[in-house]
């Protein structure tokens, strides 16, 4: 088993298949001295570099700072999954939102991905991106589900053909028979994140965006203008956005106590034959089954199976994640038997105790604007709080920041020795239900 990154990249981003096979290497200096914007972003993964984008698109100034490399978190390392939706049964906030605010909240999940495919477009970004997904289903309550989401979906307009599979059609789109059925949605796909977030890196300072690398935020000065202390320099800024997600930690206790570190976990196998790529996903799509503790999988552009998931709320990584791994995969292809692990990766991913992104203001700072616990819905979802962030600085479209800001968000009990475990507790029960 091999763990490769070409020998001109520096080795701080996951060693992962996508560090890997980056199509364009950037590079960005670290903030010294003082600098000035209308907007300081501390964070430079999908949701700092979309709300830079967004914002440079509007005429703002905006300097944004990163830790460590563009997209080295979970942005440039997650299952590339590109699916609808920003949440995780939405209808859960009716009572907050009313029945319309959850309909705009399903709609902006279908906008959410149209961002990604235009951001692409416009920029002519290379990332490998696909089209076809498929949720899977391992118990008859899925089923349900399905047909449940299908018809809502149909209800609300989906422009994007929909099909609900039968146990016997699985074939069409997975070589395994550990499936009762599924469905497919030809308006979520997959693609490759990091050469899509380098892709945004080099639009964003092509709109006059700085950006700054291994700028690490230290301290934060806040009042009717923040000064955002790193280092070696400092920025001053007339807002505020805080997109650093599972990494936030104690820079803003108040927004870190609302999002857990969950760590997530994908190998890559070696390149395979393409009668076999073809044997296990014959339609080259995304899919994801509907456990608590999920597989997701895809085929990369190079005929590699790359399969994630394996969420830990312990805080503690696997010591060996292809060896935790890989039974996972063969359960579901044991047709895989003998094929190499080339890479084996992870990191954290942000996860909020009601599964909605975060997106909002700080109450007693209407100046410090913040995006995170995305709960696996990442991709999509951070660049539409990209937008939302961007709407709400600029004063477009306010109603729509408003209705996100509009759910409260629990703070985890615990604090941060006993908040890790207490939810590894809780989401044991939920992995018991998934039993029956």
């Amino acid at each position: 088993m091999t763990n490769r990154q070409p020998a001109d990249r520096r080795h701080d981003h996951a060693p992962s298949y996508y560090a890997a096979s980056a199509n364009r290497s950037l590079e960005f200096a670290p903030l010294q001295g003082e600098q000035q914007a209308d907007v300081c972003v501390v964070g430079g993964g999908f949701s700092g570099l979309n709300t830079a984008i967004e914002l440079a698109e509007r005429g703002f100034s905006v300097v944004l700072l990163e830790a460590h490399r563009i997209a080295w978190g979970a942005s440039g390392r997650n299952g590339g999954q590109l699916i609808r939706g920003v949440g995780h049964d939405v209808e859960q906030f009716q009572p907050v939102l009313g029945s319309e605010g959850v309909d705009a909240l399903k709609r902006m999940g279908f906008e959410a991905v149209d961002i990604v495919r235009q951001r692409i477009e416009r920029y002519a970004i290379d990332c490998d991106l696909t089209w076809g997904y498929c949720d899977l289903a391992t118990k008859p309550r899925h089923l349900d589900g399905f047909d449940a989401d299908l018809a809502d979906l149909t209800r609300l307009g989906y422009p994007h053909p929909l099909r609900r599979l039968a146990q016997n059609e699985m074939g069409e789109v997975i070589g395994s028979d550990r499936y009762l059925g599924g469905l497919i949605d030809m308006g979520s796909g997959h693609l490759h994140p990091l050469n899509l977030a380098l892709g945004e890196a080099a639009a964003a300072q092509s709109l006059g965006v700085r950006l700054f690398e291994q700028s690490a935020v230290e301290r934060i000065e806040y009042g009717s203008k923040v000064r955002v202390h790193t280092a070696q320099g400092s920025v001053l800024a007339d807002q505020l956005v805080l997109a650093c997600n599972a990494y936030l930690q104690g820079l803003n206790p108040e927004l870190s106590g609302k999002v857990l570190p969950a760590g997530s976990y994908v190998i890559a196998t070696e390149p395979l034959p393409a009668t076999l790529a073809k044997e296990l996903l014959p339609q080259n799509m995304a899919v994801c089954d509907q456990r608590v503790a999920l597989d997701y999988f895809r085929l990369s552009a190079d005929g590699r199976l790359l399969f994630g998931g394996a969420c830990h709320y312990s805080g503690r990584d696997p010591k060996d994640i292809a060896a935790y791994m890989q039974p996972k995969m063969l359960k579901v292809f044991p047709q895989l038997q003998g094929t190499r692990i080339d890479f084996q990766w992870g990191g954290m991913i942000g996860i909020g105790a009601n599964r909605l992104p975060q997106v909002g203001c700080l109450p007693d700072q209407p100046n410090v604007y913040f995006a995170q616990a995305y709960a696996g819905h990442g991709l999509n979802a951070t660049h539409l709080a990209g937008r939302l962030l961007a709407e709400a600085i600029s004063g477009q479209a306010q109603g729509r920041f408003d209705l996100f800001a509009a759910v409260p968000h629990p703070t985890f009990p615990g604090g941060q020795r006993l908040r890790s475990p207490l939810l590894a507790l809780g989401m044991l029960w939920y992995r018991l239900k998934d039993l029956f």
